[in-house]
């Protein structure tokens, strides 16, 4: 078959989730398995050309993974007319200046999510990609993860009839990094650097109610920090000034309320780290990160409220398995091929950078809601606000 190759700058997968999510299971995936192939029977190849600050540590992983090219003059890789498209998962606070050097280079550019650190940024880059003519995509992994493709047949085969409401439940106990070393990043407790679980979580949230259930209509939260000291990577203490919990309220199109907790501070008493429950006037169902299970009207038990005796049923017996009935690759893995066959074939796609600026929009009104205790209304980023 013919084949093809296409160069792209990935800046940032020194990082753990662009080096292992992006870099390692989507586009080195994709290269061991022989390529892409498109409906014509041409065959995508990518090549990764690394791109960021540090040159040690990039010249360490372009070793690891047999790939020859690195850079950490990023205005020179996106001056280089080979390059075809550029990826970036750097830190939100360096995206921006980033993304606009690519959208003026006039490169493909496909971006992690928050796309900025404000809706005015996250506003700007979607109209420079939409005025150059550059195709743009954001990630949205959470839509191809297993358990929430599952959850979207159920949606539109028409299981639940009238959606009543989404509960969802994210989160673990990150260690605080004094007697066990942390699992993220010091900075995402730093919100002078971008950090905090409303601006990381709340974008995946946007997509994933908007995609399923409906556009979102308004928002309630309460944000906060629920622990104030953190030790970074160097065993250094430092005061946490980023949120690490998020709780939020949110009603969609058509009536449907959906309440999402997201925490670092949680301990886990859950089946996944993420669960979505969905209740409606046919049946229900919890989705995680793989499984997905379901309790139709015609099946559900009848419980009854009586504190004196014990349960006399295990509750979670009572749901059915939904069959895979497919094959699922990687989620992030699965939303790469669907760009690269968009950037080279104009595929279907959605995820672009103004779907993305929706997310920094939600994330942007639930940090205000819970600084103002109320409740706001969510339209359309682009639009200005109405006059209180």
């Amino acid at each position: 078959m013919p084949s093809t190759t296409v160069r792209i700058a990935m800046n940032g997968v020194t990082g753990r989730m662009g080096h292992h999510q992006h870099l390692v299971r989507s586009l080195l995936a994709l290269r061991d398995q022989g390529g892409l192939a498109l409906p014509d029977g041409t065959v995508i190849l990518p090549e990764p050309v690394l791109v960021g600050r540090s040159a040690p540590k990039l010249r360490a992983l372009a070793a690891r993974h047999n790939l020859p090219h690195w850079s950490c003059d990023l205005d020179a890789v996106l001056g280089d007319d080979s390059i075809d498209i550029y990826f970036d998962a750097q830190v939100t606070a360096a995206r921006e200046e980033a993304v606009k050097k690519a959208i003026a280079a006039g490169k493909p550019l496909y971006v992690e999510k928050p796309t900025a650190s404000s809706l005015t940024g996250a506003l700007e880059l979607a109209r420079l990609a939409r005025e150059a003519g550059v195709k743009n995509g954001v990630v949205q992994d959470k839509l191809f993860l297993p358990g929430l493709r599952k959850l979207r047949r159920l949606v539109e085969g028409g299981f639940f009839g009238r959606i009543l409401s989404v509960r969802g439940e994210f989160g673990y106990w990150v260690f605080e990094g004094d007697w066990q070393p942390a699992q993220r990043p010091s900075w995402n407790y730093r919100a002078e650097d971008g950090g905090g679980i409303a601006a990381d979580m709340f974008p995946h949230w946007e997509y994933v109610l908007h995609e399923l259930f409906g556009p979102i209509r308004s928002v309630q939260a309460h944000i906060t920090t629920h622990i104030p000291r953190r030790w970074d990577e160097s065993g250094t203490p430092y005061e946490a000034t980023a949120d690490d919990a998020a709780y939020g309220i949110l009603e969609l199109a058509g009536g449907v309320v959906a309440q999402i907790n997201s925490s670092w501070a949680v301990r886990v008493h859950r089946d996944e780290l993420l669960e979505f429950q969905v209740d409606g006037t046919e049946g229900s169902a919890v989705a995680g990160l793989r499984h997905c299970r379901v309790q139709h009207r015609a099946g559900t038990p009848r419980p009854v409220w009586n504190p004196d005796l014990p349960a006399s049923a295990t509750f979670r017996d009572q749901w059915q398995e939904v069959p895979d009935n497919d094959t699922f690759d990687n989620a992030f893995k699965a939303q790469w091929e669907l760009f690269l066959r968009h950037v080279l074939r104009d595929g279907p796609w959605r995820c672009d950078l103004a779907a993305g600026a929706r997310g920094v929009q939600l994330a942007a009104l639930a940090l205000r809601s819970s600084a103002e205790g109320r409740r706001l209304p969510v339209g359309d980023p682009a639009a200005p606000e109405p006059t209180p």
